[in-house]
C-alpha cells in the first residue's frame, strides 16, 4: 500500500470561492466580482457529509421508468433518474444481476444511487444463465441505449458512466471494462469470473468481496481479480466482514457509502469525495481494505 498524503482541507466550492475573491477587481473604491468558472463542472448536491452518504437517499428527487424486455442487446430494466437536470447533466452506471437472478436482487440500488445525482440502469439479462462475458456485453449495451435512445438519454452525460454487476453480473462489469476502457468506473460486487487476470483493465476499479462467500470465495476470485489489476491503476478492494455471497442484494449501508463515494471521484471526478476513500476506511464492517491512495484520476 502506498503512502497517504494528508487530504487538503481546500475542496471543490471552498476552492470556487478563494478564486472569485482572488479575482475581485476594485472600481471606484467598490468591490466587484469577476465571474469565473467552477473548478470541476460535474460536482452535483451539495458538500458530502458521512451522514449524507449513508442516507438512505440522497438530496435529489428521483423517478424511474421501465425499459420493455423486447429492446436489441439485454433483457430491459428499469431507470432510476434525478428529475431536475438546473445543475447540469448526469453521470450514468448499468448494473447487472448475478447467475439465474433478475434486475430486483438489484433494484436497491436505483433510488439509491440515483438521488446522489446519477441516472442508474438496473438490467435484466437475456438469458438467467447467461455468463459474464455475455453480461458485459449486455452491459454495454444498456449503456449505450441509455445515451441514444431512453427516454432521460437528454439528460445524461456521455462520457461520464459506469459499470457495476453482482456475482457473475460482477464478472460482466470487468468484462465491460476491459472492452470499453473509455468507462470511468467499474463496481464488481462478490464478482465470480474464471478468469482470473485483469491486467489490461484501465477503469478505475473497486471490488467488493465477502468474507464468508461460499460461492465466490475471495481467495479464488475477489482477491486475485484485484491483485492482477495493474499497480498504477486507480484500485480498492474491501472485504465486507462476516458477510455471504449474496450481500450485495440487500439495501447495505457500507456498500452504499463507498459506492457512492467510488462513483462520485470517479464518474464525478469529484475530489470533494476523496475523504471517504484515502485514507483507507476503517468502519467495523469492513473485515479488510486495500488501495493505492492517493488517487490520480
Amino acid at each position: 500500500m502506498t503512502p497517504r498524503k494528508p487530504l487538503s482541507r481546500l475542496r471543490g466550492r471552498t476552492r470556487h470561492a478563494l478564486a472569485v475573491l482572488a479575482a475581485l477587481t476594485i472600481a471606484g473604491g467598490v468591490a466587484s466580482p469577476v465571474a469565473t468558472a467552477q473548478e470541476n463542472p460535474y460536482e452535483r448536491g451539495p458538500d458530502p457529509t458521512e451522514r449524507s452518504i449513508e442516507a438512505s437517499r440522497g438530496p435529489f428527487a428521483i423517478a424511474q421508468d421501465s425499459v420493455s424486455g423486447f429492446v436489441s442487446g439485454f433483457g430491459g430494466g428499469t431507470i432510476y433518474y434525478p428529475t431536475t437536470t438546473s445543475e447540469g447533466t448526469f453521470g450514468a452506471v448499468a448494473i447487472a444481476p448475478g447467475y439465474t437472478a433478475s434486475q430486483s436482487s438489484m433494484s436497491w440500488y436505483g433510488p439509491r444511487l440515483a438521488s446522489q445525482g446519477f441516472v442508474v440502469f438496473t438490467i435484466d439479462t437475456n438469458s438467467r444463465f447467461d455468463q459474464p462475458d455475455s453480461r458485459g456485453d449486455q452491459l454495454l449495451a444498456a449503456l449505450d441505449y441509455l445515451v441514444d435512445r431512453s427516454s432521460v438519454r437528454n439528460r445524461i452525460d456521455r462520457n461520464r458512466l459506469g459499470v457495476m454487476g453482482h456475482s457473475m453480473g460482477g464478472g460482466g462489469s470487468l468484462e465491460a471494462a476491459v472492452d470499453r476502457p473509455s468507462l470511468q468506473a467499474a463496481i464488481p460486487l462478490t464478482p465470480w469470473n474464471l478468469d482470473k487476470t485483469w491486467g489490461e483493465v484501465r477503469v478505475p476499479t473497486f471490488i467488493i468481496g465477502a468474507e464468508n462467500d461460499s460461492v465466490a470465495s475471495v481467495s479464488s476470485h475477489a482477491e486475485p481479480f484485484y491483485r492482477s489489476l495493474p499497480s498504477t491503476l486507480d484500485k480498492a478492494y474491501m472485504e465486507l466482514d462476516g458477510a455471504s455471497h449474496f450481500a450485495p442484494n440487500s439495501p447495505d449501508t457500507t456498500i452504499a457509502k463507498y459506492t457512492i463515494s467510488w462513483l462520485k471521484r470517479f464518474i464525478d471526478n469529484d475530489t470533494r469525495y476523496e475523504q471517504f476513500l484515502c485514507p483507507a476506511p476503517t468502519d467495523r464492517t469492513i473485515e479488510e481494505y486495500r488501495d493505492t491512495c492517493p488517487h490520480s484520476g
